[in-house]
């Protein structure tokens, strides 16, 4: 029964960490967050099942948990799920539930382990360009158009006979697109950067 419920606790959560990972778009995709919804929801599932068995510790665990504050501001979910993941095991281990605790100390563990060693998808390029004249978007697109497939144009600072343009796009020729760009009449400069789609705080 515990073992049942854990292990399906255990795939919906990877199927979560899964929907999140294709459906995030983001430049900044963190990983963290992800791993982190798998392990809150292993480690409610165990919290519940705890419950289960007994109305008296179902009312302790609340008055356990409700007095838990955190005075220092938790910035990474990677953290914020391992301080639940000790307060967990403790509120488990002192209702007498010490098998609950290792199954779900073991299980989180590899899974961790596991997802850390994913590959995460390439994030997207930020291509930032500077040039004269208020027609340089029409043959700064153009130009990346032939190393791209897919790109946006995610921002445009337009100034007296100036334009700013930072695009967001994914190609494996970075150094052709930045001399593509350069060469390009009115191009005062081109910049190009990569990010490993982790955020740090």
């Amino acid at each position: 029964m515990i073992l049942a419920a854990l292990g399906i606790a255990a795939v919906l959560a990877l199927y979560i960490f899964f929907v999140y990972r294709i459906m995030t778009r983001k430049t900044f995709y963190s990983r963290n967050f992800g791993i982190a919804l798998v392990g809150v929801a292993l480690i409610t599932a165990a919290l519940i099942l705890t419950m289960q068995s007994s109305v008296v510790i179902s009312l302790g665990m609340v008055g356990a948990l409700s007095i838990v504050r955190f005075r220092t501001a938790i910035k990474d979910p990677l953290d914020l799920m391992f301080l639940f993941w000790s307060i967990s095991v403790g509120i488990i281990c002192g209702a007498g539930m010490a098998q609950i605790a290792v199954i779900l100390s073991v299980g989180l563990t590899v899974g961790i382990l596991l997802l850390e060693k994913l590959p995460v998808a390439k994030a997207p390029m930020i291509l930032v360009v500077n040039a004269d004249g208020l027609d340089a978007e029409e043959r700064v697109c153009a130009a990346v158009a032939g190393f791209a497939k897919r790109y946006s144009v995610k921002s445009r600072n337009v100034t007296a006979g100036a334009v700013d343009l930072v695009l967001e796009l994914r190609t494996a020729q970075g150094a052709e697109l930045v001399k593509a760009v350069n060469v390009l009449e009115g191009v005062r400069s081109v910049s190009l950067m990569s990010h490993d789609g982790e955020v740090s705080f």
